[in-house]
């Protein structure tokens, strides 16, 4: 293991959440009278949820409460991806620490809860503390100053967890699901 520390992005990365998200995201659509496939919906819940709403339903103030509370209901049984718990456990034996940077609020903490994981974090980072949205970078540098990290990798299933860990100066790796969480944390 090159990176002692780790900065994690949550959804699609360590919890297996878009199936539910976008589940949630279709029903909300029905109910206010807007069909989509569910793989069209994950294709743009992939970029962002404003993204999608921007896209499917723009024009409805009300939509984002109502699928917020349709995919908490969805989320009260959280699944992590199979190796996101060693993985974790991996890096704090080998006496790395992990952070988690999220775009959800501190309900992130409670998802982390259930899963059993909440432990294995450092900090958590959640929309609750004010940072900008990534790509920017802000949340990493106050980590990265914080904690007086240098060496990391950051961790993430989009462009723009990338993009904030290039320009936070770190590590990046983007999970695609050619390789496990595991073989991420062990070959690097």
């Amino acid at each position: 293991m090159k990176n002692r520390d780790y900065i994690w992005d949550l959804g699609g990365t360590l919890l297996d959440n878009y199936q539910m998200s976008t589940q949630a995201f279709v029903e909300s659509l029905r109910h206010f009278g807007v069909d989509a496939t569910p793989e069209h919906v994950y294709e743009k819940l992939k970029l962002s949820t404003d993204q999608a709403i921007a896209y499917f339903i723009p024009t409805e103030p009300a939509f984002l409460a109502y699928y917020k509370q349709i995919e908490a209901e969805k989320l009260e049984h959280p699944l992590l991806f199979p190796d996101a718990k060693l993985a974790l456990e991996t890096v704090v034996a080998n006496g790395g620490r992990n952070f988690l940077i999220s775009h959800r609020d501190n309900h992130v903490k409670d998802l982390l809860q259930k899963t059993g994981i909440i432990h294995l974090f450092t900090e958590v980072v959640t929309a609750d503390n004010g940072f900008a949205r990534k790509p920017n970078p802000q949340s990493m540098l106050y980590l990265k100053e914080s904690y007086k990290l240098t060496q990391v990798l950051v961790v993430g299933d989009r462009e723009i967890d990338v993009q904030a860990g290039q320009a936070a100066g770190f590590d990046t790796c983007l999970v695609t699901g050619k390789k496990s969480l595991m073989e991420i944390v062990t070959n690097d």
